[in-house]
């Protein structure tokens, strides 16, 4: 069985690390915003080159929280993606403003900067671009863009840690950076977890309080808050993740790279654009024969999963919305060719010319 991910093989390498970390916390006795959050904090500020981190329980509420700390607010359009994880859209939709779905770019599966200027309004307040499977997003086109109409714009980067174009770090373009901590991300807790980055202070503090219940201090609120809070014991095994976040990225680069080679002569392979920095969270092809290609694999015991294959517009949660079938039409037919490989750090070349000849044989 080659699966998705294998945790049990990262852990391997840094058992020794994980148990004393985990065994201060508990000798400690502190497990709710303690010294591992400020100190994973302050690591991630550091690694982004940005004033302020705020650790919450997940990239939902990062993206939750970042909307409703920069004063998005109900009736307010906020522009974005119908290929990518529902969260997104979620989001959104808890502050009662109205997602505007921009079809994507076929090739990166990110939305297509191009496209975004005809469905700005007079309503429209955010721009909230997605770097799908750890490629960059457009950000340079999108940044002029909402320079030019004086727009927010909040990164959903859950799936991109590490990932940069032209050498920037992608969740430093915006506003905010919006971070997931799940398990299996190239960074991953052992539970769920999340992170905002950003440069403004003041709306930092903002969504500190409204982590924490909207509490300025121990039983003083100010504002109607939430419970979204980053546990030490995550906080604790990320930073000692941290430490090897850039080698666990080329280790995946190096075996996307593999991938591409064995691969681009029978199926569409993911591309690089120039001056991007790919980190592949996902490693996912488009074939015609998506189908039969899964089938063949899972034959042979080989894992692979079709992300998103109903479209958020499509979505029967979101009819309200109003979209139909064909309205974005490369994110309809992307949903339809696309199929995620395994992906992980410490995947074997043997296992990935495994996986390659079976591709082949199904085709």
């Amino acid at each position: 069985m080659i699966p998705m991910v294998d945790l049990r093989r990262q852990l391997e390498g840094i058992r020794n690390e994980i148990s004393e970390v985990l065994n201060d916390i508990i000798e400690s006795s502190h497990y709710i915003l303690g010294s591992k959050v400020k100190e994973f904090e302050k690591k991630i500020s550091q690694y982004y080159s940005v004033n302020e981190a705020i650790g919450v329980a997940s990239c939902t509420d990062a993206l939750h929280l970042a909307l409703r700390g920069f004063g998005i607010t109900e009736g307010d359009e906020v522009i974005t993606t119908p290929y990518t994880f529902f969260a997104t859209v979620e989001a959104i939709l808890y502050i009662k403003a109205i997602p505007v779905f921009v079809d994507i770019d076929a090739r990166t599966f990110n939305i297509d900067a191009e496209k975004i200027e005809s469905k700005i309004t007079k309503k429209t307040k955010a721009i909230l671009p997605v770097h799908l499977f750890g490629h960059p997003a457009d950000m340079e086109k999108i940044m002029k863009i909402a320079k030019r109409y004086r727009l927010k714009v909040i990164e959903d980067c859950a799936q991109s840690f590490g990932a940069m174009l032209n050498s920037q770090k992608v969740g430093t373009f915006g506003n905010a950076g919006c971070f997931s901590f799940y398990p299996s991300k190239n960074l991953g807790a052992y539970g769920d977890g999340g992170m905002i980055i950003l440069r403004n202070i003041r709306v930092a503090e903002i969504i500190r309080r409204l982590r924490n219940h909207g509490s300025k201090g121990s039983y003083l609120h100010e504002r109607i808050g939430f419970n979204s809070r980053l546990d030490e014991i995550q906080a604790g095994i990320l930073l000692v993740k941290l430490k090897k976040i850039d080698e666990y990225n080329m280790m995946r680069r190096k075996n996307a790279s593999l991938y591409t080679g064995l691969l681009s002569n029978y199926v569409t392979c993911p591309i690089e654009k120039d001056g991007s920095f790919h980190v592949y969270h996902q490693y996912t092809i488009l074939s015609n024969h998506r189908d039969k290609i899964q089938q063949k694999l899972k034959e042979n015991g080989i894992s692979s999963v079709v992300y998103y294959p109903v479209p958020l517009h499509l979505q029967k949660a979101l009819r309200f919305l109003g979209y139909k079938k064909g309205d974005f039409p490369i994110a309809e037919r992307t949903s339809r060719r696309a199929l995620s490989l395994p992906m992980f750090p410490e995947l074997q070349v043997s296992e990935i010319e495994r996986i390659s000849e079976i591709i082949k044989s199904a085709l």
